[in-house]
């Protein structure tokens, strides 16, 4: 297998941002028209004993890093992130009764839900040993809750749209594998919104928020820090590092000054060098929208292949 792509990315560099390889499987459906009902959650739906479930920001790594022999020597890396995204099952104290992903690997130019009863698997990664394009996270899915985040984020002025064939990317389906192996939890993913917008995700986020009274765990899947040409340079410990504890104070303040904060992100030290395209720094703009005026907590802080990432919880 050949070590340099195309574009002069290394394989190693795939490894950790697990690049989308193809172009996204659209199919977009037109969010209709009709009068929007009312956001607040119904008595019905609400989480048994009225808990409100937490929402959480997870570092997912890179490509299939967890269930292949990537090649790599960075055991306690990769140990100390496999330990945490497995003990994120544990954060809800009910079970959810669904979870809803918004993964790094998925844009779309309105928010787009997957619809499927049963997504498919889809392995956006390239480079790779054929063992990769075997693995398997066949969680169901739940049209009600799709059709839920939709009536969610056109209350909130949000066109929308629906994908009834795009399978689970592994910004989902290789964290989850670690956190719910058994994948016995419907899922649905939520895309991005192409422009990359970080008060628009914030604003989606917030319209999300009654999900979390629902008994849906809202999970962002992306990176702390997500620079593929400089992540084996000299540099990326220093430049990650820096942006880390910017993040990690920014995600502890009040709700106001956080959300104030994160829609400037790249005036942040080092913020642009960590996120040269700030795709997998998005999900956690949605999460904190979600959190309301949740102060967030860093729950796991760890190197991960010569880089500083954090994780954020809310709630």
């Amino acid at each position: 297998m050949r070590d340099e792509r195309k574009d002069g990315v290394t394989r190693r560099a795939a490894v950790v941002g697990g690049l989308v390889g193809a172009a996204s499987l659209a199919a977009v459906v037109a969010s209709t028209s009709r009068e929007q009902p009312s956001s607040e959650p119904d008595e019905r739906q609400k989480t048994p004993g009225g808990e409100r479930l937490p929402v959480v920001f997870m570092p997912h790594g890179g490509g299939p890093w967890p269930f292949v022999d990537l090649g790599f020597d960075d055991k306690p890396g990769f140990a100390a992130l496999t330990e945490y995204l497995q003990s994120v099952r544990n954060l809800p104290k009910t079970p959810p009764k669904a979870l809803l992903v918004i993964s790094a690997h998925w844009e779309e130019s309105v928010p787009t839900v997957m619809t499927s009863p049963r997504p498919p698997m889809l392995y956006d990664y390239y480079g790779f040993p054929p063992a990769s394009y075997q693995l398997q996270w066949p969680a169901p899915g739940n049209p009600q809750l799709a059709a839920r985040v939709r009536e969610l984020l056109g209350a909130a002025g949000f066109q929308t749209a629906a994908d009834s064939q795009r399978g689970y990317d592994h910004g989902t389906f290789v964290p989850l594998k670690l956190t719910y192996p058994e994948a016995d939890v419907p899922t649905v993913q939520l895309s991005l919104i192409q422009g990359l917008d970080p008060e628009q995700h914030l604003a989606m986020g917030r319209a999300l928020a009654p999900l979390r009274d629902e008994g849906v765990f809202i999970i962002g899947s992306g990176m702390s820090y997500h620079d593929l040409r400089g992540f084996f340079g000299p540099n990326a410990r220093r430049v990650s590092e820096t942006f880390d504890v910017w993040l990690r104070e920014t995600a502890t303040l009040e709700a106001k000054d956080r959300d104030a904060r994160l829609a400037e992100w790249d005036r942040a030290p080092s913020g642009r060098q960590s996120h040269p395209r700030e795709e997998h720094l998005l999900p956690l703009m949605v999460i904190a929208g979600a959190a309301g005026a949740d102060r967030g907590t860093i729950p796991y802080n760890g190197m991960f292949m010569g880089t500083r990432l954090s994780a954020v919880h809310f709630g």
